[in-house]
């Protein structure tokens, strides 16, 4: 299903973002994605926050029951909250990477999938990780993924 040759080590920049955070279940996760996606288009132009780029989610380390995210949205300005919309940002430093292609039911798989490649690397993860998702895919075979684990 995963191929090593999809896994690099990259240097990323801050990218500031538009969140939504909070605890999230495993069972409510793609719920919490439409939901925290709906509500950031719908407050952008209240938000003063630049151009906007792809939705991101930021994550913490996964636990038995679920995740800290941050659904949002990549901007081009630090700007003030709205509601519970806050600023946040993916943080800068070096990261391992996955490059996905395929639908997003395969990103259970693909996160131990890249946690094991970068400890077989000899790298430390952070506790930090994000997730970039390509323009919707008419075509979920199609879908791109980028997953980012910062390291230690």
């Amino acid at each position: 299903m995963f191929d090593t040759t999809q896994c690099s080590v990259e240097t990323v920049t801050r990218q500031p973002t538009a969140a939504i955070k909070g605890d999230v279940p495993y069972a409510r996760m793609r719920q919490a994605h439409q939901d925290a996606r709906a509500k950031l288009l719908a407050a952008l132009p209240e938000l003063n926050a630049g151009t906007t780029g792809l939705f991101v989610t930021r994550t913490g380390m996964p636990t038995k029951t679920g995740l800290y995210m941050e659904i949002g949205l990549a901007v081009s300005r630090d700007f003030s909250p709205l509601g519970d919309i806050v600023p946040s940002e993916l943080p800068a430093g070096q990261a391992a990477h996955l490059h996905l292609v395929g639908p997003f039911d395969q990103l259970p798989q693909a996160w131990p999938f890249l946690m094991t490649w970068a400890e077989g690397q000899g790298l430390k993860p952070a506790g930090v990780n994000w997730e970039i998702y390509g323009e919707t895919a008419a075509d979920p075979a199609k879908q791109v993924t980028d997953l980012y684990m910062l390291l230690a």
